[in-house]
């Protein structure tokens, strides 16, 4: 159990934030389905709400280190941080799977 309170709190409390919002996790599906880095606007024309609020998950998003910004001039290309994503939650997959092994099937006659 100490290893997954340390995984947690490694991540912080914005990184599990960030994923609980179904607004952000729709922009978060907008970059995973983007074959290349997006604007605010480009991933605004794809969600439902405004573009402000797109620019609000996008930096919740970012603080989180869920997605990566680069800025260009006046634009901000946002991509989804993939690794850093697969890694944060397979780490708290091994650490649940340490401290709390799943249960073994039950072994019956039948088949």
């Amino acid at each position: 159990m100490l290893e997954l309170q340390k995984v947690l709190e490694a991540l912080g409390p914005d990184f599990f934030k960030a994923l609980s919002d179904p607004s952000r996790l729709q922009v978060l599906l907008t970059l995973a389905a983007a074959s290349e880095s997006c604007t605010v606007s480009r991933v605004a024309e794809a969600c439902t709400v405004d573009l402000s609020v797109v620019s609000r998950h996008l930096s919740q998003l970012k603080r989180a280190g869920i997605v990566s910004a680069d800025k260009q001039g006046r634009e901000v290309y946002y991509k989804l941080d993939t690794q850093n994503v697969v890694d944060a939650l397979r780490q708290c997959a091994d650490a649940l799977e340490r401290c709390c092994p799943p249960e073994q099937p039950v072994k019956s006659g039948c088949c």
